[in-house]
């Protein structure tokens, strides 16, 4: 008894190792001298950065400025799109150099960042419905609703001036929920407003008023990172050469610099909502075969693997063995599986562990399976009437044999419904994998959304491909239960 239990140790131990000893290369402390400038941006913030629905490539005001930035610096440009409200925790886990997302320079980000000079201008407004008079100053808002960004400058806005503060990952859902009469306000930079409207043609919102303060944009980068320089250098030569005004005017129709009216902008011929679907049906079922489902398979094996270690831990008599499987449990039991991924892929880099994001991804959906499961295999063997124990005693085998000929398999036929409920589970949970710059099902449909703010269309696809992933493995359940129904004792 006690090898088995020395094996168990050793086993849990190594699993622990094979799972967060995984790391990548340490990256170089000059990005220029590597000769790759790394870039971090949303690639749904369209006309900023976004997927061009013709081509599927990367565009958009800030990605040109950053790709002649780096022609500028004579490198070249690597894009890693992330989710706005992660992106500042990305690019001090050192995932990239760069931030090109609109980022407005306030005094609270000088201070932390390098922030560089502003390679766009702009002014706050205020955006509401266009049948409501009532708010035309920040002095209006007091008690009303706004859809802000919680890590932009203009959610403080927002708050300083009284107002209820609606959480959203950026400005296209902020204006979505204006226009579904969710919210009373939106506030938001002049030139990112101004682009929205000529791209749309959106009449049912209108600028209502100005906050009066004046907002630049720049890049932002790591404190004393020594890009600041050259950056600065770039930028200015770009201005001067005029190339920034050009870039502007290709996406916003006006000069990046001042305010033009949007009512003399002409929206582009908007494609039809089900030719958008249509168009990323193929994306999205590549998004769902390449990521989604590997990410779902990859994680639940490795997941049942762990499970089935702490679960003979805590059926372990020794007390080492069943207080550690215990406290294992209720960590991943206690905490969200958001915060799990999170800590896997933003805080480990802060540890010299850095993890690439499908890696990251399948380490904490792993983590997380093994500890929901654990519990479900100690329950369906403990479910197994103990005279199985001792009639396996009485016939000769040991411990190991007992477990593998007749515990097990019979075990597996009572755990089969409630595990398959957390496979199934864990195909939803894998859309969390967007926030870590993993480009699976629910990132492609964000990504097809953006430049066209066709959100129902694309997400209720996304939502379909979701079900039919579900539903397969719903029958699978069935006919796997049905084969091990041999095993159950009568």
């Amino acid at each position: 008894m006690r090898r088995i239990r020395g094996k168990v140790v050793l086993a849990i131990l190594v699993a622990m190792a094979a799972l967060l000893g995984a790391c990548g290369s340490k990256p170089s402390a000059d990005a220029l001298s590597s000769g790759v400038l790394r870039v971090g941006t949303e690639g749904t913030y369209a006309p900023f950065s976004y997927h061009d629905p013709a081509t599927g490539t990367l565009a958009g005001y800030d990605v040109d400025v950053a790709r002649a930035v780096a022609d500028k610096l004579g490198v070249r440009v690597e894009f890693v799109e992330t989710p706005w409200d992660s992106i500042f925790a990305a690019l001090e886990a050192n995932r990239f150099d760069l931030v090109a997302n609109q980022v407005t320079i306030t005094e609270a980000r000088i201070a932390k960042y390098d922030m560089s000079e502003p390679y766009s201008v702009g002014e706050g407004v205020i955006v509401t419905r266009a049948d409501d008079d009532s708010i035309t100053s920040l002095t209006d808002l007091k008690g009303r609703t706004a859809a802000q960004s919680m890590t932009s400058n203009w959610a403080q806005v927002a708050r300083d001036a009284g107002a209820r503060v609606e959480s959203v990952e950026g400005f296209t859902q902020a204006i979505k929920l204006l226009n579904q009469d969710r919210v009373d306000a939106v506030i938001n930079d002049s030139i990112a407003v101004y682009a929205y409207l000529a791209q749309t043609g959106d009449t049912s919102v209108k600028i209502a008023g100005r906050t009066g303060q004046k907002s630049e944009q720049g890049f932002a980068a790591r404190k004393d990172s020594g890009l600041l320089s050259p950056v600065n250098a770039a930028i200015s030569e770009l201005r001067a050469d005029g190339t920034l005004t050009a870039i502007s005017q290709r996406y916003l129709k006006a000069d990046a610099t001042g305010a033009a009216d949007p009512a003399a902008q002409q929206p582009p011929a908007a494609e039809s909502t089900w030719a958008l679907v249509a168009d990323n049906l193929l994306p999205l079922a590549k998004a769902a075969i390449t990521k989604t489902i590997p990410l779902t398979v990859i994680s639940f094996a490795i997941g049942l693997a762990i499970a089935l270690i702490v679960a003979l831990a805590r059926l372990s008599p020794n007390r080492i063995l069943q207080g550690a499987a215990r406290f294992y449990i209720s960590i991943i039991r206690g905490t969200p599986l958001l915060v799990q991924l999170f800590i896997v892929f933003f805080a480990l880099p802060e540890l010299g562990v850095k993890i690439d994001p499908f890696p990251a991804a399948v380490i904490a959906f792993s983590l997380n399976v093994g500890g929901y499961a654990a519990e479900i295999i100690r329950s369906a063997i403990n479910a197994i009437p103990r005279g199985q124990w001792e009639a396996a005693q009485t016939i000769g085998l040991n411990y190991t044999g007992t477990l593998r000929r007749i515990i097990l398999p019979q075990a597996a036929r009572v755990a089969v419904p409630p595990l398959s409920n957390t496979l199934i589970s864990l195909v939803k949970d894998t859309s969390l994998a967007s926030t870590i710059m993993v480009t699976e099902l629910l990132r492609t449909a964000q990504i097809a959304a953006a430049p066209t703010f066709e959100f129902f269309a694309l997400y209720g696809t996304a939502a379909v491909y979701y079900w039919v992933i579900c539903l397969a493995l719903s029958f699978a359940q069935g006919r796997v239960e049905h084969r091990l129904e041999r095993y159950v004792a009568r």
